[in-house]
């Protein structure tokens, strides 16, 4: 089986959320409870600055108003890659999607500047996580996380570890933060990794299989803290996961829709009630009904375009942008938050979109 990831996803040039149980951090470090949390999302203007990664030499700067409409605004320029994105306040994040791979840190607070690179000793990073004063990134080609200090100025320092997946084909392809844990799920290993983070070091303290071939390429949290749903790229199906102090256990694995789908993305509404996954085969985000333990599936939707890769909610809930790959546009749609339902509001073309940081 070749899981090489330029090769597979046709490539031209080559949400992070944290989450802990029941309680989210606002900015400025707040802590809210989930009540509140939903409340103060309903309460925020939609509209705002969209950071696009890319397969490019740039991160895409766009505005978008309360329909979704989206506006181009300009380009980082001088960053190869960029194919993931993450924002932390006044600084950018971005993984440079090459061989040997890196990371690049770039200040927003005005003109946006890149704040220097970082050789990340690993091949193809594909995803970010910001833990406490450390930036992660997991390298899909050579299937290993690596770890940065972040420098009081947003700057990132040199690597402080490198830790590989056992396997004879490991591709680490997200790492996320779930409390006290740092979670990373490996396609190639079939498997989800669960670290502490200590000094700049990880250790390793539990690994679950998924099923074998399902290829687990990103998960996303319930808002109860108890149930994960894993996006499987390789089998086309969500597998869906009960959790409990940094252990996932496996229970039940169903498919995204018909046929051959390569799921991209997987995002899950603030509310918990419907988790949302793009399907690159099919073209299209299935709706699926959560009752935690459970997923129904209600739909199946057109994307807008070709190959959805990412997908984001604005800070509302109320849109989700999908970034299609092939089709080189990015799709903005209106979320019905009681039905769970999409509708296309916008339409905007750039190269290449892999990822949009709202």
């Amino acid at each position: 089986m070749n899981l090489s990831r330029r090769g597979f996803l046709g490539f031209t040039a080559a949400l992070v959320p944290i989450h802990q149980a029941a309680t989210w951090e606002a900015p400025g470090g707040e802590r809210l409870s989930h009540g509140e949390a939903i409340g103060r999302r309903a309460s925020r203007e939609a509209g705002g600055t969209l950071y696009l990664g890319t397969y490019g030499a740039g991160v895409g700067i766009a505005t978008y108003d309360a329909e979704g409409k989206i506006t181009k605004t300009g380009t980082i320029d001088g960053i190869p890659n960029p194919s993931f994105v993450i924002r932390e306040g006044n600084f950018l994040y971005a993984v440079n999607e090459q061989n040997p791979g890196a990371v690049t840190a770039i200040d927003i607070s005005a003109t946006p500047k890149v704040l220097n690179r970082q050789p990340n000793n690993g091949s193809g990073p594909c995803h970010l996580a910001k833990v406490g004063d450390y930036l992660l990134s997991a390298n899909y080609g050579s299937g290993d996380i690596a770890v940065h200090p972040i420098a009081a100025d947003g700057s990132l320092e040199q690597q402080t570890d490198l830790v590989r997946h056992d396997g004879p084909e490991p591709h680490a392809h997200q790492v996320v933060q779930v409390g006290e844990y740092v979670l990373a799920v490996d396609l190639g290993t079939d498997s989800i990794y669960t670290y502490t983070l200590a000094a700049g070091r990880l250790t390793l303290q539990h690994q679950v299989k998924v099923k074998t071939g399902a290829g687990p390429r990103h998960l996303v949290f319930h808002p109860s803290g108890k149930y994960a749903y894993v996006a499987d790229e390789l089998d086309s199906t969500v597998t869906i996961c009960g959790y409990d102090n940094g252990v996932l256990t496996v229970l039940d694995s169903i498919p995204t829709g018909a046929g051959e789908n390569y799921p991209g993305e997987v995002v899950i509404s603030a509310d918990g009630s419907f988790v949302y996954v793009t399907n690159r085969g099919h073209n299209s985000v299935s709706i699926f009904r959560t009752n935690e333990a459970g997923l129904e599936l209600v739909g199946t939707p057109s994307c807008g375009g070709n190959w959805p890769r990412h997908a984001a909610f604005d800070p509302t809930g109320r849109l989700l942008f999908v970034a299609n790959q092939k089709s080189n546009n990015v799709v903005t749609f209106a979320v019905d938050e009681t039905a769970g339902t999409l509708t296309q509001t916008g339409d905007f073309s750039m190269p290449s979109p892999v990822c949009v940081n709202v």
